[in-house]
């Protein structure tokens, strides 16, 4: 099981406040949440701020004992959101968290903003 944390409270500078929701995380949140269902292996959960506000909208992705990412630069739409969520389950079914970069959707290639080492150590 991997988690994916969506920031809810992500703007996007590069669009019109009134495009989207202020934020536009909320609305980030709301789509993957109507497509989570598919992805059982994927829990969803909002987070306040994942610090990354230059690259709005925001997600991450984690499980414990493994890599661990950010991804951002997204458009709060369901093509997103699902490519997203394919990631975030491959994720979940990684060993190591790291998924090969011919597996990444379409979607999320060039969307990575940080990897983050897992904060456990396997033998605690």
């Amino acid at each position: 099981m991997s988690t994916l944390y969506v920031c809810i409270t992500c703007r996007m500078p590069h669009f019109r406040e009134d495009k989207f929701r202020t934020p536009c995380g909320e609305s980030m949140l709301e789509i993957v949440d109507g497509f989570a269902e598919d992805f059982p292996n994927v829990a969803v959960k909002g987070q306040s701020c994942l610090m990354g506000c230059e690259h709005g909208c925001n997600v991450a992705v984690a499980a414990k004992g493994k890599m661990n990412y950010v991804l951002g630069r997204f458009e709060p739409n369901e093509k997103n959101a699902r490519a997203i969520l394919e990631y975030a389950s491959k994720h979940a079914d990684s060993k190591s968290g790291i998924v090969p970069f011919r597996e990444w959707p379409k979607r999320v290639k060039g969307h990575f903003i940080a990897r983050i080492p897992s904060i456990y150590a396997d033998d605690q």
